[in-house]
């Protein structure tokens, strides 16, 4: 017989180690059992309010049949667009800054710093601080002052993945660039970027994920609007406010196409992740 079988700090070991593994699929087993869960209720409850009105007419007025929320699918796509254009650029240009010179200043440090701070607010308090900047001083919402707190949302994960990516970049691809005679600012955008896109987009594509749903900051910006409206300059409709003022209210039909707009937030936020990490997927460069 072995003497690893019969030694006592091999068996204590090997208990210790299946107790971990136990408590281990454990764990995970009752995160997947509550998941599956929440999804069963929002597919069974959301998909009664979900028909060709739903994406053709408005937000009716409660107990009103045949209603929509066509005003908070565009109102939604026009500031999270909005959203996603502002903080694209300066996501990706922030990261390329941290990336090349973020071990070389302070400025870079603390910006990382700071990025790291934006990460973890909480959406409320930047949705104040636009209000308090934007909506306090103009006197009325608009969707344009959502699509500012949503991007201040969006803009730290741009810079962290970028960043990030951009570090993947095997230090003789950009010697044998600068070797060739090329500029830093070339091989960070023509070489270093280059040879991450594709992480680099699916950084932009978390970052939409992420700000699909809040709720909080368009509160305080965008508000909501029941009418169908193209002027980004006022009140504008979008899905996070009208799940929650229609989940609130006492009428059956509004809470139907509450369940309804909530299926279609949740499946919009899977297929962008599901895309991020299938259609986008790269490896890291060798």
């Amino acid at each position: 017989m072995s003497t690893s079988v019969v030694n006592p700090v091999y068996r204590k070991r090997l208990f210790a180690h299946r107790i971990g593994i136990s408590l281990s699929v454990l764990a995970m087993a009752l995160g997947l059992i509550f998941l599956f869960w929440i999804l069963a209720t929002l597919v069974l409850k959301g998909l009664g309010g979900i028909s060709l009105d739903f994406f053709v007419n408005d937000m009716p007025a409660p107990g009103s049949p045949n209603g929509g929320v066509r005003n908070g699918i565009i109102g939604s796509l026009m500031i999270v667009g909005l959203a996603t254009f502002i903080s694209t650029p300066i996501g990706v240009l922030a990261g390329i800054y941290l990336a090349e010179y973020g071990e070389e200043n302070k400025f870079a440090q603390v910006t990382r710093f700071v990025t790291d701070i934006m990460l973890s607010a909480p959406s409320i308090v930047l949705g104040m601080f636009v209000w308090s900047m934007y909506v306090n001083v103009s006197k009325h919402f608009s969707g344009y002052a959502g699509a500012v707190a949503l991007s201040l949302i969006a803009i730290p994960v741009v810079v962290r993945t970028t960043d990030n990516m951009l570090r993947l970049v095997p230090s003789s691809l950009l010697e044998a660039a600068f070797a060739l005679g090329a500029p830093r600012w070339k091989v960070a955008t023509m070489v270093r970027l280059r040879a991450v896109k594709a992480g680099v987009v699916t950084g932009v594509l978390l970052a939409v994920a992420r700000i699909a749903g809040e709720t909080a900051p368009l509160l305080y910006t965008a508000f909501n609007n029941q009418f169908f409206s193209l002027d980004m300059n006022g009140a504008m409709a979008n899905l996070p406010v009208m799940i929650n003022s229609m989940a609130m209210n006492p009428s059956d039909e509004w809470k139907s196409l509450a369940w309804g707009a909530a299926l279609l937030v949740t499946f919009s936020v899977l297929l962008l992740n599901l895309l991020s990490r299938t259609v986008f997927t790269q490896k890291t460069p060798k």
